[in-house]
């Protein structure tokens, strides 16, 4: 007997941690599961380790009784509704590694019910929900469509975003079949303010796959025409700025030192990956990786460059990066772009230290890096400062002051470079 009302979330990462609290405040009864016994530790003391959850969410959540925290799957096979949440993240071959989804459906297989709807949020390539995820659960002797609902619903989280909180963006959803559809559109509609249902588990996976791809794509040319405008000694920022004033046909993206993150550098290339099946050909994101990629090279190209303009050599310089997380007010470091600049640098030979508020430490190139004291006296001992990540919590002006030389790839100092001949742009 299912309990009513009843979501487990497999999965307590920065997607199905606020899921699963989500479907709590709303008065479900909710298990959720993570593999790793430290967050299911910190969880049931009412800690929390995602940036955007507070400790005070998760204690409401615990004194209702409603949120059940565990690393085993048991309370799973009493639940009406499974959403799974789990990582997808690319192969060193760049193809899409979809063991964490395969390793829980495979446990799934062990308690699935009749009656129950699984709903797979982890980001995949246009048809991995049918061919993939159904034909595992089946091994229960259940099937897909029949027996259970199945459905994809892609996770359009925007980690440190103040104005859109997770139930705040348009759930979208498709099942397996219409009915997969209608039930897990009945059951977002109860957390999320709008649902957005489609035709298929393959367009919804589509649609994630289209989001973050048109992003990469526009990342990529306005990395490019940043570089040709700064050889043409041209500001892009005053360009973008002015283009943006155009009501209609024009959307603003920003250059940067990179790309970063869960989903932008990683989504394109489960399309891209899928395509090769249908002989399909994806040279605008081929391109745009290729732009992408070489910005933190560029970025170092920058600072030896500007050293030299002052008589200074790469190797050993001292160069201090304000910020590692991949972007601002979040503390996540996962494909940042700071991480390929700090190997750069390194390999270079020059003497790199980082100051980030939001992340103490990391392990990176054998070694444990961590956060630097921002002051006047680290400022002033370096011979070039980067900024890599603007979080709002710095004070550029500060930075601006005190720094000798500084490079900044964000446009954090757009009023420190009026009066400064020590600051420039990427």
């Amino acid at each position: 007997m299912l309990v009513k009302d009843s979501v487990g979330v497999v999965g307590l990462g920065y997607v199905g941690l606020p899921l699963a609290l989500g479907f709590c405040n709303k008065g479900f009864q909710v298990w959720g599961v993570d593999s790793a016994p430290d967050k299911i530790s910190l969880l049931r003391q009412g800690r929390s380790y995602v940036s955007d959850v507070a400790d005070a969410a998760i204690k409401h959540c615990l004194e209702t009784g409603r949120f059940s925290p565990a690393v085993d799957y048991d309370g799973l096979s009493q639940v009406e509704v499974i959403c799974i949440c789990v990582p997808t993240p690319l192969r060193k071959t760049r193809d899409p590694d979809m063991s964490y989804v395969v390793a829980v459906a495979e446990e799934l297989v062990k308690v699935l019910r009749k009656g129950q709807l699984i709903i797979l949020e982890s980001t995949v390539y246009p048809g991995a929900t049918e061919e993939l995820v159904s034909p595992i659960l089946e091994k229960s002797g259940l099937r897909a469509g029949v027996d259970f609902s199945l459905a994809f619903s892609p996770e359009r989280v925007d980690p440190g975003n103040k104005r859109f909180t997770p139930l705040d963006v348009p759930k979208v959803v498709g099942g397996l079949t219409p009915r997969c559809t209608e039930r897990a559109a009945a059951i977002y509609r109860r957390v999320f303010n709008r649902v957005v249902p489609v035709a298929s588990s393959r367009e919804a996976e589509m649609t994630k796959l289209l989001e973050n791809t048109f992003r990469a794509v526009n990342i990529g040319l306005i990395n490019e025409l940043a570089l040709v405008a700064r050889k043409m000694g041209i500001n892009i920022w005053n360009v973008i700025a002015a283009a943006e004033t155009k009501p209609f046909g024009f959307m603003p993206f920003y250059p940067g030192p990179g790309l970063g993150g869960h989903c932008i550098p990683i989504d394109p290339f489960y399309l891209a990956w899928k395509a090769k099946a249908y002989d399909a050909d994806t040279s605008f994101i081929e391109l745009a990786d290729r732009v992408n990629r070489q910005m933190p090279n560029h970025v170092v190209g920058r600072v030896a460059e500007l050293l030299n303009n002052v008589g200074k050599p790469l190797r050993n310089a001292k160069i201090l990066l304000l910020g590692v997380a991949y972007k601002p007010d979040v503390n996540d470091i996962r494909e940042s772009p700071a991480l390929d600049i700090v190997g750069h640098l390194v390999r270079s030979g020059s003497h790199v230290s980082y100051n980030d508020p939001l992340v103490g430490e990391f392990d990176f190139m054998d070694q444990t890096w961590q956060s630097q004291l921002l002051s006047e006296e680290l400022l002033e001992s370096q011979d070039c400062v980067v900024i890599v990540t603007d979080h709002t919590s710095y004070d550029w002006d500060f930075v601006a002051a005190h720094a000798r030389l500084l490079l900044d790839c964000r446009n954090a100092t757009r009023r420190a470079r009026e009066t400064r001949e020590n600051v420039h742009l990427l």
